[in-house]
C-alpha cells in the first residue's frame, strides 16, 4: 500500500509539472488573441478612430430609475421617460446631504433648468451618453472628440500633463495618455453649470473627471468615468457603460445646431405681440 501511495504522489507531481507550462502557454496565447482584437494605429497605439454611440437611458438619469410621465402631458407615451438600471457603479451618487437636496430641487423643474434643453454644451461625461453619436479623431499629439449635439467638441492634449487650462469652459480641459491599451483622459476646469442628466444630477467647478476608454472588441469600447468633487460628493464615484461603433453605410456626423430650436423657448417672451406684453 505504501508503494502505491508513493507512486500516486509521484504521478500527481509529474502531472502538475507537465500542466504548468501548458497553462502558461495557453494564458500567453489568450492574451495575444485579445491583443489582436485591438485595432492599432501606425505607431502601434490602440486605435479609437471612428463614430461611437451609447445605448440606454442614462441621459435621463444616471442612477437607477423607474419609467415616469412625460414633463409635457401633450407628448403622451412618446415623451414618457423610460426606466433604466443606471450606470453608476454601486447604484447611487454619493452626494453630501446639501448636494442631494439641490439635485432633487433641480429634478423638480428640470425642463426649465436643464442647460441641455437650452442647447448649451453638455460637458463631460454627459456628452458621451447623450442619444447622439460622436466621433473620435486620433493623432499622436491630439485626440479630437466631435459631438453631434450642439456641434460640441474638445481637444485632448496627449502626454502634456503640465498644460494648464487658461479659463473654465463648458467642455473642460482634457489631457490624455495611454495606460496599456486604455486611453485615459483627465478632464478639469469645467463650468459648474452643466448637469449629468435630465434628473438634475450636478457638480461644481471643482469637478475632476478621469475617463478611460478600453477596447472590448473591434467595434465596442468600455467607457469608465470617475468623478471627484469635494464640494458635492462625499467620495469619488464611477460610471461605466459600453460604447458601440456605428457601422451604418456612409455613417457621418450630421448637423444638430440646436440654437434655432430654442429661440422661441428662451426669447419668445421678447417678441412683439407676445403674451408677456
Amino acid at each position: 500500500m505504501r508503494d502505491d501511495s508513493v507512486k500516486n504522489v509521484l504521478k500527481s507531481r509529474l502531472y502538475t509539472l507537465l500542466a504548468a507550462p501548458l497553462l502558461v502557454m495557453l494564458s500567453i496565447i489568450s492574451v495575444a488573441a485579445e491583443s489582436d482584437l485591438v485595432p492599432r494605429t501606425a505607431d502601434e497605439k490602440p486605435d479609437f478612430n471612428g463614430i461611437w454611440q451609447a445605448i440606454g437611458s442614462a441621459h435621463w438619469d444616471v442612477e437607477p430609475h423607474a419609467a415616469d410621465f412625460s414633463p409635457l402631458v401633450e407628448l403622451g407615451a412618446i415623451g414618457a421617460i423610460p426606466a433604466g438600471l443606471g450606470i453608476v457603479q454601486g447604484g447611487g451618487i454619493p452626494y453630501t446631504s446639501q448636494a442631494r437636496a439641490k439635485a432633487q430641487e433641480n429634478r423638480a423643474d428640470w425642463l426649465s433648468l436643464d442647460p441641455v434643453v437650452k442647447c448649451y454644451m453638455p460637458g463631460v461625461p454627459r456628452a458621451t451618453y447623450l442619444p447622439f453619436p460622436f466621433q473620435i479623431i486620433q493623432s499622436p499629439e491630439h485626440v479630437v472628440m466631435a459631438y453631434e449635439f450642439a456641434s460640441a467638441s474638445r481637444i485632448v492634449y496627449m502626454d502634456r500633463p503640465d498644460f494648464e487650462a487658461p479659463i473654465l469652459s463648458w467642455m473642460g480641459h482634457s489631457r490624455g495618455h495611454f495606460e496599456g491599451d486604455s486611453l485615459v483622459i483627465d478632464v478639469t476646469d469645467q463650468v459648474p453649470d452643466t448637469w449629468l442628466d435630465h434628473a438634475g444630477n450636478h457638480h461644481s467647478d471643482a469637478l475632476r473627471v478621469t475617463e478611460r476608454y478600453t477596447h472590448t472588441g473591434p467595434n465596442t469600447l468600455m467607457y469608465e468615468a470617475t468623478l471627484e468633487d469635494p464640494n458635492v460628493y462625499t467620495q469619488a464615484w464611477t460610471m461605466k457603460f459600453p460604447l458601440y461603433r456605428r457601422l451604418d453605410e456612409n455613417m457621418q456626423l450630421l448637423e444638430f445646431k440646436c440654437v434655432e430650436f430654442t429661440e422661441e423657448l428662451i426669447y419668445g417672451h421678447l417678441r412683439k405681440g407676445s403674451v408677456a406684453e
